[in-house]
């Protein structure tokens, strides 16, 4: 015969102080580890999103990123006509010759400021950027020290919003426009006239790398091996989604680290849990004592506080997503490849909740288990002699 779960239902309420702290300890561990996976589904959402299948990205061999990539101008016009690049709206390549450069700027949120990156790039760098349009303001002129800025920056640093000028190279820029890449990495990023910014720079024959645009998945893969494979060039060509997803990495560090001290938290929350039950246990003896002389079993009694246990981390998991929905859609930045940082959204989804509470029940789990296996070992007349 089993014991009715509204037994459990209704310690939890009676020792509901017992209850609340236990669930809390419960909770932020929760909260921690779910906080980690929410930073770093986040940045795996924004780039898997800034990356298109189509597009190839081309950088002086050996490079790792466009800061320590050198492209030489003469080599550019060997690339652009390569087969399988697809055409414009003005009939010639979809090929993006492009200069990359870290400023910093001085958030409103940090002293230190953000380092942001600069790029500098053509009328098609534009076109080939589908998922990327302007949400106030225009596009720059070609020839002119303007620059559009992703829409993230404008919100960390204020200063460089519409009708604002950011310095940088060697005057004054005009900012006269705001894109939005819904969660891409371009969107922490500032736009300006390729040619007008290397000038600035003083790179007009050495640039950072090249993007091209294939005429379909198939070709894409040809053109890649195409690039790698000719000595003339001495260029690395890969996919540009494999090159956003790769930046995934820069997030393992902080990712271990949460894991590292959720499973810390967890270690303490299921001592609590269990000295929680073994509390419980001592403190009803005699109710124990009596649920065997009603003809309640060994097994019905395990069972019951084992349950209990698991109702008390449950409450404490759903507590612990609770919490850390709050922070779904709080936005925040972590270094890129380019030592510049890519702004992206806390992402807070159903799987991450499930794998909290799922989390918080296998706590309560091993901190239940011992203490029911005590309360269901009492002899009867030693449990109903206890005080």
């Amino acid at each position: 015969m089993a014991i009715p779960l509204a037994y459990n239902l209704r310690n939890l309420v009676v020792r509901k102080t017992t209850t609340v702290m236990t669930a809390l300890g419960i909770a932020l561990t929760v909260a921690v580890l779910l906080a980690i996976l929410a930073l770093v589904n986040g940045l795996a959402a924004t780039l898997a999103t800034s990356g298109d299948p189509l597009h190839v990205l081309v950088l002086r061999k050996g490079s790792e990123s466009e800061i320590v990539s050198n492209f030489e101008r003469a080599k550019f016009q060997d690339l652009k006509f390569k087969p399988g690049i697809a055409l414009g709206k003005d009939g010639q390549p979809l090929a993006s010759l492009e200069v990359l450069t870290v400023i910093n700027l001085g958030g409103s949120d940090t002293q230190e400021g953000i380092n942001v990156s600069v790029r500098g790039l053509p009328p098609a760098g534009i076109e080939m950027r589908h998922n990327i349009h302007i949400s106030a303001g225009r596009w720059f002129d070609q020839g002119k020290r303007e620059v559009v800025v992703g829409k993230p920056i404008t919100i960390k640093y204020p200063e460089a919003g519409l009708g604002k000028k950011i310095r940088f190279g060697r005057g004054e820029w005009d900012v006269v426009g705001v894109m939005d890449a819904g969660s891409g990495e371009q969107g922490s990023e500032i736009w300006g006239d390729l040619n007008q910014v290397s000038s600035d720079l003083q790179r007009l024959e050495v640039l950072s790398s090249a993007l091209v645009q294939a005429t379909d998945a198939v070709t894409a893969n040809a053109l890649i091996n195409d690039i790698n494979n000719d000595q003339r060039l001495d260029m690395t060509a890969q996919s540009e989604q494999k090159f956003y997803e790769a930046q995934t990495d820069s997030a393992a560090p902080i990712e271990f680290t949460g894991i590292f001290i959720a499973i810390i938290m967890a270690i303490g929350s299921s001592f609590a849990a269990m000295n929680t039950m073994y509390a419980a246990v001592s403190r009803r003896a005699r109710e124990i004592g009596t649920l065997r002389v009603l003809g309640f079993s060994r097994g019905s009694i395990l069972f019951s506080f084992f349950v209990e246990s698991v109702l008390l981390s449950g409450l404490g998991g759903v507590l612990g997503c609770l919490l850390v929905s709050l922070l779904n859609g709080a936005t925040t930045g972590i270094g890129n490849a380019n030592f510049a940082e890519t702004t992206f959204a806390f992402r807070v989804t159903p799987q991450i909740m499930l794998v909290g509470i799922t989390f918080a029940v296998v706590l309560g789990s091993i901190g239940g288990l011992f203490p029911a296996r005590m309360a269901a070992n009492k002899e009867i007349l030693t449990a109903l002699r206890e005080v």
